[in-house]
């Protein structure tokens, strides 16, 4: 047997006892009904408890760790982690370079995917009558209004409107998702060349989309999303 294949079967053996103490951590996690923030074993007790070694469970709190599974706070111990789509966004925005340098633009496939998610929650909103009384929203709107009068339409102001138009569905893995991919849109609009847009612009459509939920149309909702998002693809075909 060559060293190579030797070296393989090695690290595959690895692998799949470091894929084997991650599940036995999940499933003391579920057994023990622990919740997000709660304290954890100490490694001491886990290496006891799941009978491995100490480099098992190193590696497996690793890997769990990466995926927001298990927090190690250094010198407090380690606890229940709170959910996290940081991984899918350093994995998204890597592949979506790889794809730019090999000639197709998956930022562009990423923005088709926001529009179908973003379409059908505010009608989600609309059809469960949480469309009116956000005052969080009728105020943003008003700052982004104030913005274009100046001229520019801040980024973390565009985010808060999209965040709060959905705010009222109450849930919180539509606010990660969508804060995931607007991460992977803005880190990698630093790749592109700069666009010039008028702020004006910027602010009519998202009023359009905020005047449609306030008057629970959902024709014209769907109406003013497709504008927004083809006024991003536009940017994005200024941009490459």
């Amino acid at each position: 047997m060559t060293a190579a294949r030797t070296r393989g079967r090695a690290t595959r053996g690895r692998s799949s006892r470091t894929e084997e103490v991650q599940q036995r951590i999940k499933q003391l996690i579920l057994e023990r009904g622990l919740a997000v923030g709660d304290p954890m074993p100490t490694e001491f007790e886990l290496v006891d408890e799941l009978d491995v070694s100490r480099n098992s469970l190193r590696e497996a709190l690793k890997a769990l760790q990466a995926v927001g599974i298990v927090e190690i706070r250094h010198g407090f111990g380690m606890y229940v982690g709170s959910m996290s789509l940081g991984a899918l966004v350093d994995e998204l925005t890597f592949h979506a370079r790889i794809s730019k340098a090999q000639g197709r633009d998956d930022l562009v496939h990423l923005v088709d995917v926001r529009e179908v998610l973003e379409r059908g929650l505010v009608e989600q909103v609309i059809d469960r009558g949480l469309a009116a009384g956000n005052a969080d929203l009728d105020e943003i709107m008003r700052r982004m209004e104030e913005e274009a009068t100046a001229g520019f339409v801040t980024p973390e102001t565009d985010r808060l409107f999209h965040e709060l138009l959905y705010r009222p569905l109450a849930n919180p893995i539509v606010n990660q998702l969508l804060a995931a991919f607007w991460d992977v849109y803005r880190t990698l609009q630093h790749d592109l060349a700069p666009v010039q847009q008028e702020a004006a612009d910027v602010a009519q459509r998202h009023r359009d989309i905020y005047e449609a939920l306030r008057g629970a149309d959902k024709t014209a909702a769907r109406t003013a999303m497709a504008a927004h998002f083809r006024g991003i693809r536009d940017r994005l075909d200024q941009a490459n």
